[in-house]
Formats: structure tokens, C-alpha cells, sequence
């Protein structure tokens, strides 16, 4: 068995958050792709809560949660840093994470509903998106020039809502409403580390399309 192994899907932002921390920190890893429609037996033995990735093993101790995952590959491994040195930076960075994951299901939603239930989503998503927009004013990135947790839990706007929400009609975050918001995700999908970490575009949109079709039918 090899030293770290993740359990994950190949199209989960929360599984690529926890492969992108592990390769910021030039960490070896052993992948094992999962099928979510038959948990393999080892997923469900070492997750039996949630039943559900990223599962991380680090010499044979389990971790879940891909936010939990990411501070402990900060901690543990030497490199580039993950959260921030400072506290107060520190305790901003992991409040603007759990936002994220609190707040922004809402925009996964949107592209699978319809009527007033898809209008009231697009608001609630638009409301959690001005406080990221806020606070990107005068930033590259949220942490500031380098990427950093709160980049890595945003990932899925940038190579993932983006293609799928135009791929489905709507226009929930355009350069026009959210200008650093789109400069941001710009500079994200462009970084060479990040591009090198994404799934395709093209293949990304292709699978949700199949999942929509499927929760219509």
C-alpha cells in the first residue's frame, strides 16, 4: 500500500481540492477511482458515516472532508503554504472556505431546477457571490498573490460552474456583475499548476449534461 492513497471521482472539485493540495506539496499519491452508483467495500469501510469522497489515507490513518484534508496536508508536509502564517489571515481564510461550502450549493442547484425555484436560487447565489466579489477587490487571489485555501475551495466556479452554467442557459456571473470575480477565475484557470490539475472542459460538460438529462427523465 502505498504511503498515501486518495479515494475519489475523477469529476469531484472536492476530490481535485485534496489531489492539488497534495501536489503543491510535491506529495506522492497513490488515486483510486470510485464508482458513487457501487461504493466499493473499502470506501464504505473507511468512510461509514458519510459514505461518500475524497477519502484520504496517510499511513493507514483515514481523513475525510476535503477542507479537514487540506489543513492536514498543510501541517503535515513541507511547501508552499496552503492557509496563511498569520492568525487572524489564517481564521479569515477558513471562515471564507466554510462560506463557500455553506453557501454555494446554490449554484449546482440553479443549473437543475427550474421556474421560481431556479429564479430564488440564482438570487441566493448572486447574494454569497457579492461577498466574494468583495473580497477580491485589489487581489489577484484571495489570499493575495499566491494561491491558497480559499482559491483551492473555490475551485469548482472556475473550471466547473462556469462551463456548466452557460452550457444550461443561465448567466448567473458575468464580467458585467462580478468583475473581479471573473478576473479571479481567469487568473485561476490560467495558472499553470491549476490547468494542469483540472478536468477537461469539454468533458466536464459532456457528464453533467448526461446527469441532467437523467434527473429529467
Amino acid at each position: 500500500m502505498a504511503e498515501v492513497q486518495v479515494y475519489g471521482v475523477w469529476c469531484s472539485a472536492f476530490v481535485r481540492r485534496v489531489e492539488m493540495g497534495l501536489k503543491m506539496k510535491r506529495v506522492e499519491y497513490e488515486y483510486i477511482e470510485e464508482d458513487l452508483k457501487n461504493k466499493s467495500d473499502l470506501l464504505l469501510k473507511y468512510n461509514p458515516i458519510y459514505k461518500k469522497v475524497p477519502v484520504m489515507l496517510h499511513n493507514r490513518n483515514v481523513l475525510v472532508e476535503s477542507l479537514i484534508i487540506l489543513e492536514y496536508i498543510d501541517e503535515v508536509w513541507e511547501g508552499p503554504p496552503i492557509l496563511p502564517k498569520d492568525p487572524y489571515e489564517r481564521a479569515r481564510a477558513r471562515f471564507l472556505a466554510k462560506f463557500i461550502d455553506d453557501k454555494l450549493p446554490s449554484m449546482w442547484k440553479a443549473c437543475w431546477s427550474a421556474g421560481e425555484e431556479r429564479e430564488k436560487l440564482i438570487v441566493e447565489t448572486r447574494e454569497a457571490l457579492k461577498i466574494l466579489e468583495n473580497e477580491l477587490k485589489g487581489k489577484k487571489f484571495f489570499g493575495g498573490d499566491s494561491i491558497g485555501l480559499v482559491d483551492i475551495t473555490a475551485n469548482f466556479i472556475a473550471g466547473w460552474f462556469l462551463g456548466l452554467h452557460e452550457s444550461v442557459g443561465l448567466q448567473i456571473m458575468t464580467q458585467e456583475n462580478f468583475p473581479n470575480l471573473m478576473k479571479w477565475a481567469e487568473e485561476y484557470s490560467g495558472n499553470s499548476f491549476i490547468k494542469e490539475n483540472m478536468p477537461d472542459k469539454e468533458k466536464l460538460v459532456a457528464h453533467y449534461k448526461i446527469l441532467k438529462t437523467g434527473a429529467q427523465s
